[in-house]
């Protein structure tokens, strides 16, 4: 395998007095298990805020009278801002120190949480959005930078399994934790508890980590690469910025025209960094690429993070738009999912060391399998579907996935020398974030037309028993012929806009108009094609996690064996 033995890496960064960890035959720090928590529930805090908001989106929307441009910017600002701001974030860390990065992140964090909470229109709303997410975009690199540096190769699985428990529960809980703090309240202020709630954590969080956690810097790191800096945040937001607002704008022609230019300003960002002089210190160190380990391990991480949060995004239309759950039952749902992975990372630290490579290939593999028994539970249950029936698949889904991502963590990371570990863990968490925006980006547009196309016959499904249904409110044929025709028409132009739960233009509304027997009628009827497009939607679009994922266990073969016990993915300690 071509990664630095352990012994080369110490070589290397013996001189920089202040790298902690980088000689590991002196004692590791005593109180690394206790930094490891306080970075760990900074890590929680920006991961959960990813997704926690989605569920107070509709009591946002009333409290502060926002229009759908400023509700689609809530949740698209934190996005964006967090994924081109993680390859800076991770490399400002080397040069200035992961503490004191790791704090001024969390610092900053605490304060754009506080600006969220007390926020009094959709206008700071989402400028304390883009500010949350780029404190988090300081904070999170720092805590893979912070584990690479501080524990010895021999403990770093057992580490990255706890990290991986934290990273799967934290990036599957945010609807069920917004479903608790919101409950019914979807008029009133208890939206702003989502945010206010990091607070506490925060300071408790910040004042630990100013005196638990080791200071530590790359050597020879004088200054950031400001040029390179430039050119890859633009690179990154031609890219993810049309693939976060796509959807909602309709696919305009300027989202294809900012992806198509993209690559050629990533290309000219490699140029660059290949130009700059071997003494310069570059915002992303090439020669990481050159570790076999690292490069198959971002494909694989990018191919894994398509799929999940491009799951999550079509599971919770399906069962709050389609299938009527609440926030909080949908959240619910979704327990046995992070049970799973949280019991699953923990076990990995004992399973990675002995079968390396084959932990990711077996754990890909039963998330496959996993989403296949979705599948066939989907086509059993139907529009009856309840959360009790998607436990064990959800079990088996989430235990596959708690066998992947912390053993990918130690592969990724393990041959990364620590002066680049800033380096190396911005590039991997923006790898992270792409593959989850174009996973979301490429299943939206499928799933979105394949409820288009499945409305028809969802609603043809529907109209015998709505005629029955006007009949007996003593319509006359004609009127029914005509009533039917006027439901299938809204109905197909309902399930074909970017909002189902909206009234199609032009359509009459049957909201609070139940007391009328023919209303009362055509929301039944609505609500039943609904749910059947829905659930039809969403088995057809799961054979796309079964493709991310069968792919993911294919990548991990290519991966190269480890030629020593005691790390993971090839990575030998000496």
């Amino acid at each position: 395998m071509s990664a630095l033995p352990a012994s080369a890496a110490i070589e290397l960064d013996a001189p920089a007095t202040a790298d902690a960890g980088q000689a590991w035959h002196e004692a590791p720090d005593p109180r690394r298990w206790v930094a490891l928590a306080t970075v760990l529930t900074a890590l929680f805090m920006a991961l959960l805020d990813v997704s926690i908001v989605s569920v107070a989106i509709p009591a946002i929307r009333t409290n502060l009278a926002a229009n759908d441009a400023d509700i689609q910017f809530v949740i698209a600002g934190y996005g964006l801002a967090y994924a081109v701001t993680l390859i800076t974030g991770g490399r400002l860390g080397d040069i200035f120190g992961r503490k004191r990065l790791l704090m001024l992140g969390m610092g900053g964090f605490v304060l754009a949480s506080a600006l969220c909470g007390l926020a009094q229109n959709p206008l700071m709303l989402d400028l304390s959005r883009v500010l949350q997410g780029g404190m988090a975009a300081l904070m999170y690199p720092q805590v893979l930078s912070i584990v690479q540096v501080t524990f010895p190769p021999h403990e770093r699985a057992r580490v990255f399994g706890f990290l991986g428990a934290v990273i799967g529960i934290a990036t599957i809980a945010g609807p069920l934790v917004g479903g608790l703090i919101i409950r019914d309240d979807l008029t009133g202020g208890s939206w702003r508890w989502i945010f206010l709630v990091n607070l506490p954590i925060g300071i408790v969080a910040l004042a630990a980590a100013s005196r638990v956690v080791t200071e530590s810097r790359a050597p020879n790191a004088t200054r950031l690469d400001l040029v390179g800096a430039g050119i890859a945040t633009a690179g990154l937001v031609l890219l993810v910025y049309p693939l976060v607002e796509g959807q909602v704008a309709g696919w305009p022609l300027w989202t294809f025209v900012c992806m198509a230019i993209s690559p050629f300003v990533l290309l000219l960002f490699v140029l660059y960094e290949r130009s700059l002089p071997t003494s310069a210190f570059p915002l992303v160190q090439l020669s990481l690429f050159g570790i076999s380990s690292f490069r198959i391990g971002l494909l694989i991480s990018l191919t894994l993070l398509a799929g999940i949060p491009a799951f999550f995004f079509t599971f919770s239309l399906m069962v709050q738009v389609g299938l009527g759950f609440s926030a909080l039952n949908a959240g619910l749902t979704t327990v046995p999912w992070s049970l799973g992975t949280a019991f699953a990372s923990i076990m990995s630290t004992r399973l990675a060391p002995r079968f390396g490579k084959w932990t990711i290939t077996v754990g890909a593999s039963m998330m496959v399998v996993g989403i296949a028994a979705i599948m066939l539970t989907l086509h059993a249950a139907g529009t009856g579907l309840t959360g009790w029936d998607l436990i064990p698949s959800f079990l088996v889904t989430g235990l596959g996935m708690g066998t992947v991502v912390a053993p990918l963590l130690n592969i990724v990371l393990a041959g990364v020398p620590p002066r680049h570990a800033g380096s190396a863990s911005g590039v991997l968490t923006t790898v992270q974030q792409l593959g989850g925006a174009m996973g979301v980006a490429v299943v939206g547009v499928v799933f979105f037309g394949l409820l288009t196309g499945g409305a028809a016959p969802a609603a043809s499904a529907v109209t015998p028993a709505l005629r029955v249904q006007l009949t007996q409110a003593h319509l006359s044929p004609g009127a029914v012929n005509g009533a039917v025709a006027t439901f299938t028409r809204c109905f197909e132009a309902q399930a074909s806009s970017s909002n189902p739960q909206q009234t199609a233009p032009g359509c009459p509304s049957t909201a609070g108009t139940t007391s009328n027997p023919a209303n009362s009628a055509f929301s039944g009827a609505a609500s039943s094609a609904l749910a059947k497009d829905f659930v039809s939607a969403l088995e057809v679009l799961l054979f796309f996690n079964i493709g991310f994922w069968g792919l993911t266990a294919l990548l991990s073969l290519a991966l190269p064996r480890a030629r020593a016990q005691g790390t993971v993915g090839g990575s030998t300690a000496h």
